[in-house]
């Protein structure tokens, strides 16, 4: 490397044994960034040079384009002291800067010299004195071995290793090395010059080694940087890229399902994807098959012992019923597969044995059968059992009942009858939701709670209401999930997200950090979506009070800080879908308690704040607010029409009092967007009022007169949304 300023690509691979597939993609875009970063940080690379990362099951690698075998040099000013303090007053160097010179290798035997290749430079109200001198740029062996250390310390490794080094490498003898998983081999090419470093008691080179048992060459050598991923593909039988092995992984499933025909497709599920991704070098999906009698057994309950055991990807006909076919990713590619298919069907038959014996064994004892083992089962130990905790969803699930009675009006007799059967359909549900809780099925597989209780129920000739409230009572389990698909899974559903959220909060245990054991982000937002999708008539604060009455004197009333939980929820998701922060706190702040109202509200603000009106009342409002909360009085929204003096608040009055009827019976009707733009005619008044008037007279009843005539205004602005919030 005699030229400085040679460009060329650069590649860093560490071989090592398999690494963790879950954790894979995240190791080999942490290596490349970190790496390339450092290399970029150090003037080795260009800020926006081209950055590669590979990731196997075997390697970590990276390719970074235009690297430079030597840095720039760079020209650096050091601040040494005040002028005050390293002159004296001839403008000798005193010994305090004599010192400091000295101990940055400057030679000090001529004073003056050295004083004279300082400069000072202005350095806040005084001079200082400043070394300018000029560092050499780093080569890119000590770049890169900073870079490769600071890659390696960074990775975020699940958990570390500890193993002894074998004999022949860098720190032989009985030296021990930590790190994900051993690593065996080092490979640092520029261009196709070996970089010199080491890692992990591996000195660099320029051979790796590819497929277990299908590499063409042991081992693989590579020429030159930039053929790393062709030479793998070509000697190596390995794809080394994850993105190009995962594309080729679903276009092979694709393929294979198109085969079965039948209008077939794999179960679609990207974190299965991607463990196999990890999993494998050089994929090869074969089809394979089981007994069509396993489809006797529920299918979630197949397809999930295929997924969670043996990775493989379940078949799904046109209608999205589970077939008895299967496909798996091998990572051989024989020229006679059926060793393999035959292997994996014989595996996978014991799995399916297993899930029909518990099915089967399940259905011998009824749901009402196992109520009485839930008093056995702890659910936390300051909240009790499960038996209490079905105990405490029942008295909220009626509670909701209750409400939704109580919001329905005209009340008929067919309202009665309807409520009084809900009620019943919904006790019902309550009681017998967590039985499954205590089945096999779901002892082996605890993703089945609730789904697993939707069968046994129908299986017992249960309403189809109630096992469906039963299945769906744990929705939505996720983001994005569906909702429950019944009023009677809603409210289920509804109560037993409350129960968790009521209880943990009137305990005290809350989400630390990204610390979330009990799940109530996901409750909270599962509470919020029920509430705004089905657009529930149940105020939010009322909601969450009636669910403290059943947990005795195990919690204490924390309902103001979950609601603001909730709410702060519900702030992130409306942001997550497009609004603004602005709007969102407008309407937000106003604590609206029916939730299912909240999207009728943004959709005013947005209108509202489109009009030509709305800058100069916005800005007004937030002048309201402050003026109000400096009142040295409570101001309460009266007037005395005999006190307004100024022809300005006298027509700010008679304006309000033309409008606001109108705007009331607007917003009563939930007509929020008329609602603001008929306010959007104070604009006048309001201005003129706050160019003419002067709030805060010096007469007593002319100032509480005027905060009365702006509280009056406040409220009758900020109903749908507080204004002030959309204030520049």
């Amino acid at each position: 490397m005699t030229n400085p300023t040679l460009l060329d690509t650069l590649l860093v691979e560490l071989f090592v044994e398999e690494l963790p597939p879950k954790a894979l993609k995240k190791l080999g875009d942490a290596f490349a960034t970190v790496l390339a970063d450092s290399l970029k940080a150090q003037g080795l690379a260009a800020a926006d040079a081209a950055v590669t990362a590979y990731a196997s099951p075997r390697r970590l690698a990276v390719q970074v384009a235009q690297v430079a075998t030597k840095a720039a040099d760079k020209a650096v000013a050091q601040k040494l002291m005040p002028v005050a303090v390293a002159l004296d007053a001839n403008g000798a160097a005193t010994p305090a800067l004599l010192k400091k010179l000295q101990a940055l290798g400057v030679d000090v035997s001529n004073p003056a010299a050295a004083v004279a290749g300082l400069q000072r430079a202005p350095d806040g109200k005084a001079e200082a004195l400043f070394l300018h001198s000029t560092v050499a740029g780093a080569t890119l062996a000590e770049g890169l071995q900073k870079a490769l250390q600071e890659a390696i310390a960074k990775l975020p490794i699940p958990k570390v290793m500890s193993y002894q080094l074998e004999s022949g490498c860098e720190l032989p003898g009985w030296t021990s090395v930590s790190f994900v998983r051993p690593a065996h081999g080092l490979v640092a090419l520029h261009g196709s010059t070996v970089v010199p470093v080491s890692a992990l008691g591996l000195q660099a080179g320029n051979s790796t080694h590819g497929h277990r048992f299908e590499a063409a060459k042991s081992p693989v050598v590579i020429a030159h940087a930039e053929a790393y991923a062709a030479t793998l593909r070509d000697d190596g039988a390995v794809i080394a890229s994850y993105a190009e092995r995962r594309a080729e992984i679903a276009r092979q499933l694709q393929a294979a399902a198109a085969q079965v025909g039948g209008g077939c497709k794999p179960i679609e599920d990207d974190a299965l994807l991607d463990e196999v991704t990890a999993l494998v070098e050089r994929p090869n999906v074969l089809i394979c098959a089981f007994e069509k009698q396993f489809l006797e057994v529920p299918q979630e309950c197949l397809i999930l012992t295929m997924k969670a055991n043996q990775k493989y990807f379940p078949l799904l006909d046109a209608a999205g019923k589970l077939t008895n076919q299967f496909l798996v990713v091998s990572n051989i590619s024989p020229a006679d597969a059926s060793a393999v298919i035959g292997g994996n069907e014989r595996v996978v038959r014991p799995r399916l044995a297993d899930a029909k014996f518990f099915f089967d064994q399940d259905r011998k004892k009824t749901l009402a059968s196992r109520v009485p083992g839930l008093a056995k089962v702890v659910y936390h130990n300051k909240l009790g059992t499960q038996g209490e905790r079905a105990e405490r969803v029942r008295a909220m699930a009626h509670a909701i009942v209750n409400q939704l009675r109580m919001a329905t009006t005209p009340f008929s007799v067919d309202d009665k009858d309807h409520f009084d059967m809900l009620d019943h359909k919904v006790q019902e549900a309550a009681l017998l939701a967590k039985t499954d809780l205590l089945t096999d099925m779901v002892g082996e597989f605890p993703e089945l709670q609730g789904v697993m209780g939707g069968y046994y129920a129908r299986h017992e000739g249960l309403r189809d209401g109630v096992a469906i409230a039963i299945e769906d009572h744990y929705k939505p389990r996720f983001a994005g999930d569906e909702l429950p698909r019944n009023q009677t899974g809603t409210i289920l559903a509804l109560a037993d997200k409350l129960e968790t959220l009521v209880g943990m909060f009137g305990i005290g245990n809350l989400p630390t950090g990204d610390k979330d054991p009990f799940a109530l982000r996901r409750h909270a937002l599962g509470v919020v979506r029920m509430l705004s999708e089905k657009n529930l008539p149940l105020d939010l604060v009322p909601l969450l009070q009636s669910a403290v009455p059943a947990f005795g004197d195990k919690i204490t009333d924390a309902t103001a800080a979950l609601a603001d939980f909730i709410y702060d929820r519900l702030a992130g998701s409306l942001r997550e879908q497009g609004y603004s922060v602005q709007e969102v706190d407008a309407v937000l702040a106003q604590r609206p308690q029916r939730l299912g109202d909240v999207g009728q509200r943004l959709a005013a603000v947005r209108a509202f704040a489109a009009l030509p009106e709305a800058p100069s009342l916005a800005a007004a409002n937030k002048r309201v607010s402050n003026i109000l909360k400096k009142a040295e009085v409570a101001v309460d929204a009266h007037v005395n029409p005999a006190l307004l003096q100024e022809d300005a608040e006298q027509a700010l009055y008679a304006a309000l009092q033309k409008l606001k009827p109108e705007a009331d019976a607007q917003f009563q009707a939930g007509d929020y967007t008329a609602s603001l733009q008929t306010l959007a005619a104070l604009r006048t008044p309001v201005d003129a009022f706050f160019d003419d008037v002067m709030v805060n007279a010096e007469q007593d009843d002319l100032r509480l007169n005027r905060l009365g005539l702006l509280k009056t205004l406040q409220l009758a602005m900020n109903q749908v949304a507080d204004l002030s919030r959309l204030a520049a």
